[in-house]
């Protein structure tokens, strides 16, 4: 299973054990359960402290278990966390036998005081670059608190109880045999749902927060990029932010952000943030920003309304929201998202594994998405609405040549149909002739780009008709001391370095607005 590399790396971290862990395997016939085997074996040779069992009886089989010799912690992985799962592996070792978390205090105490019995069950694939996240934030979790127990399970391992559940997305996380939630959450988000007194307390101290010299709203390359040349000024700055790392940590591969010749979009939104934070920057998380309201009177300050009620205010202000998968509109998509309509091919792919799929959109995302199912599942139908593919030719040539895709251009998707638990088909017009046609399949993977998070700014800064942010070629908005940079804005060719780019200039002329206003 482990390569010579994987071995050595793998030993070096558990050096850092301080406390025995014990493995504690429940095994079938299946390859998986030889392959569990042999990697609990081989970690288990890599270090004294660690021991390995194969004589679980846990109902989930194969699964194992994670635990500190003489601890009660419920922690298992019901799969074979190689791929994006292995750093959850390596994390769950290290924190079982002793090696402290990367937490805040006042986190790990919360985490710690928690009362009542948690059950956690997170269905993941090892494709997806979403689901560690949340893996990492329950297996922490448990460590911490014996109440609370988690399992992460392989949906592609686990398929029939994957259907059993209708789970058609993933992470999906399941609290004590209930849907819990869907999608990447941090581990402040998951406190806050299950802490009835946390937000009131997150609220509060967001109010007692000074006033910013610059205050940045959200956390993706732009805004991290601002809030890093701002702080290096010297100056007060914050982010605001419904999720540090913002859209890359939605993005698989990251191969042409200069200087790095290849990484994952989870690492890199990690490491933006660890940067802003080497600056002092008060990064305030899981904050969706409800209102803005410019500065009263020229060297005032601007406030922003958060949808917890708590304000903050900026003297001046770097907007970078960015943005979010564009939506088709039509009867049916709203209704089966996550119970078969999905926008992460990567992700939630493997659970469609063998069955048929659609993907709307003919752009480079929706032809890579088709390219990408098309080795994982039955079938793939792609519906472009534009008479022609709109992918680059070497996308479009391959795609061509894939015996499992079917390709409808100047087709206009008009349903998601549904059994009213799950998608079944999908629906849709061909535009020149107009006659309607319905295609019978499990999945429909929507790629048709982003639109800008700017709905709570109209009103107050100029925005275009398709809600894009109107700056200058210093990152100015209609608002003096505000600025903008990223996706949200009119800036063309919607790209990582360029929005880190533009984040940068935006806080350089933040820093001289104050400047010029006697700051």
């Amino acid at each position: 299973m482990l390569d010579d590399t994987l071995k050595t790396q793998l030993a070096a971290y558990l050096q850092r054990l301080t406390q025995p862990v014990e493995l504690v395997a429940s095994l079938d016939e299946r390859d998986a359960s030889r392959e569990m085997r042999e990697l609990l074996g081989q970690i288990a040779a890599l270090s004294p402290l660690v021991t390995a069992r194969f004589d679980g009886r846990d109902g989930r089989r194969p699964s194992f278990s994670i635990s500190r010799v003489g601890a009660d912690m419920g922690l298992r992985f019901a799969a074979v966390p190689m791929g994006h799962e292995f750093t959850s592996l390596v994390l769950a070792l290290l924190q079982a036998g002793g090696h402290p978390p990367k937490l805040e205090p006042e986190v790990i105490e919360q985490i710690r005081g928690l009362e009542g019995d948690f059950l956690f069950e997170t269905y993941m694939s090892l494709t997806c670059h979403n689901c560690p996240d949340v893996v990492q934030a329950l297996n922490v979790m448990a460590v911490l608190n014996p109440r609370i127990r988690h399992v992460a399970v392989d949906g592609g391992l686990f398929q029939q109880e994957v259907e059993s559940r209708q789970v058609m997305a993933v992470p999906s996380v399941w609290l004590n045999g209930k849907p819990f939630a869907s999608g990447r959450m941090e581990i402040g988000e998951i406190l806050a749902k299950i802490d009835s007194g946390a937000a009131a307390r997150d609220a509060a101290a967001l109010a007692r927060k000074d006033t910013f010299d610059v205050l940045v709203v959200g956390g993706g390359p732009a805004g991290a990029a601002a809030a890093v040349y701002a702080a290096r000024k010297g100056i007060r700055t914050g982010i605001v932010a419904e999720r540090a790392g913002g859209q890359t940590l939605d993005t698989l591969g990251i191969e042409n952000y200069i200087s790095v010749l290849a990484t994952e979009g989870p690492k890199f939104a990690a490491a933006l943030e660890a940067h802003a934070r080497q600056y002092g920057v008060d990064i305030m998380n899981g904050q969706r920003v409800q209102s803005f309201e410019p500065a009263a009177e020229p060297g005032g300050a601007a406030v922003l309304t958060l949808a917890s009620g708590a304000q903050l205010k900026g003297r001046t202000v770097v907007l970078a929201p960015g943005a979010r998968w564009r939506t088709v509109g039509v009867p049916g998509e709203t209704e089966y998202r996550n119970k078969g309509v999905a926008y992460c091919p990567h992700c939630d792919g493997p659970l469609f594994k063998g069955k048929a799929v659609a993907v709307i959109g003919g752009g480079n995302s929706g032809v890579e998405a088709a390219i990408d199912l098309a080795g994982l599942v039955s079938h793939v139908t792609l519906v472009e609405f534009a008479d022609k593919l709109k992918a680059d030719a070497v996308l479009v040539r391959k795609l061509e040549s894939l015996p499992n895709v079917t390709v409808h251009v100047n087709a206009q998707t008009t349903e998601i149909a549904g059994d009213g638990s799950k998608v079944t088909g999908l629906v849709f017009k061909d535009r020149a002739g107009g006659e309607l046609r319905r295609i019978d399949l499990a999945g429909v993977f929507v790629q048709i780009g982003l639109v800008p998070n700017t709905e709570w700014l109209k009103g107050t800064v100029e925005l275009t008709r398709f809600g894009e942010i109107i700056v200058d070629a210093k990152g100015a908005t209609s608002v003096p001391g505000v600025f903008a940079a990223g996706d949200a804005t009119t800036t063309p060719y919607k790209q990582i370095v360029i929005a880190a780019g533009e984040g940068a200039k935006a806080a350089l002329a933040a820093f001289d607005h104050l400047i010029r206003a006697g700051g």
